[in-house]
């Protein structure tokens, strides 16, 4: 009966391990397999969390790599196109680094309409977000209660948002026009109006309210009230993902202590719902802020709606002037930040100090 060995550090055979004694009896030194070695010195294994963090930037990798070549890659572009005299037929022959010039932001705050053009994109953004935030609420108000046929209702209220774009602008170019528009036809037989009015086309409508006569800026309110209607959508669903949330034990409590629905919604909904209000106004004044596509579509910028996306659109197409367009989206992303700074340095702490 054989015994196995093994080999001590030393050298000299072990019991337990019949290689070693074989090894050790030719004179060879045992075989030894390689393991993780560390810096300067034998590998040690890896541990939990370094397979976590390796299996984690595995995972990232691929999200940074798109973000950077989709976004970063595209911004420092513009940057660097805003700070250079270049033309649309120059693009291709153009290096990185060109000849650097700040006529590029001279054009544009020089141009004329640029203040005004700025405050009308002021006014659009504000008035289209407050809109669809309102109007998405009174919906979700209208909305939380079970009743029958309620997921029809429910699911039609999104037709706005998930519609084309072109198709419901091209619906209410119909709709509004002053030859054949069936709101000047209704107009005309409800309401007596004497002239059809030509909504997408007036730049100041007179209106007469209480025996007072004021111009208002017709095509601008226009396109804020096709804005409201296509995007109240979006805060729809927050808001009523929000007021399910809520318990019925609030509202209950409120009711027993003799709170109107005025009182129920003034100090038991709109606490819980200031945090998703508040998250909607900075999303949406976001995207209406960079909107081009609706106010185009409708008026393209004409009649007072000459907002500042449309106008960086002109100095591409109109003028070819890439690197003034590139300056002019370079100068909107700055209002625009600095506006959301002060979004969230005055605006913010409150909502935060109202939810909590």
């Amino acid at each position: 009966m054989t015994h196995s060995t093994t080999t001590a550090p030393d050298g000299a055979p072990r019991p337990g391990d019949a290689s070693g004694a074989g090894a050790a009896a030719d004179g060879r030194r045992p075989r030894r397999f390689p393991g993780p070695r560390g810096p300067g010195g034998p590998r040690r294994p890896l541990t939990a969390s370094s397979r976590e963090n390796r299996a984690g930037l595995a995972f990232v990798t691929p999200t940074v790599v798109v973000v950077t070549v989709v976004v970063v890659l595209p911004i420092l572009w513009t940057v660097l196109l805003a700070f250079q005299n270049a033309r649309l037929v120059d693009i291709q022959g153009m290096g990185l680094l060109g000849d650097w010039t700040l006529e590029n932001f001279q054009a544009v705050f020089g141009s004329p309409g640029f203040w005004t053009s700025l405050w009308t994109t002021l006014l659009y953004t504000v008035g289209s977000t407050a809109g669809s935030i309102a109007l998405g609420l009174v919906a979700a108000l209208a909305l939380r209660k079970p009743f029958r046929g309620r997921g029809l209702v429910r699911g039609s209220m999104l037709l706005p948002y998930v519609a084309p774009v072109v198709a419901v602008a091209f619906v209410w170019e119909i709709a509004l026009s002053p030859q054949f528009g069936i709101v000047n036809e209704w107009g005309a037989k409800l309401l007596g109006w004497d002239d059809p009015v030509a909504f997408l086309s007036t730049r100041s409508y007179e209106v007469s309210l209480l025996g007072l006569d004021f111009e208002v800026p017709l095509a601008l309110l226009t396109v804020i009230a096709f804005e409201t209607w296509r995007y109240f959508p979006f805060a729809f669903l927050f808001l009523l993902a929000r007021l399910q949330a809520v318990p019925d034990s609030l509202e209950e409590a409120a009711k027993v202590d003799g709170a109107a629905p005025t009182q129920r919604f003034r100090h038991v909904l709109l606490p819980q719902l200031m945090p998703v209000v508040a998250l909607l106004c900075v999303l949406r004044f976001i995207m209406e802020f960079n909107k081009f596509d609706d106010v185009y579509l409708l008026t393209g910028g004409g009649s007072g709606t000459d907002v500042v996306a449309v106008r960086v659109y002109e100095f591409l197409t109109a003028r070819f002037d890439v690197g003034a367009a590139a300056a002019q989206a370079l100068v909107l992303a700055v209002i625009l930040m600095a506006l959301l700074g002060l979004y969230f340095a005055f605006f913010g702490r409150k909502v935060q100090e109202e939810s909590s």
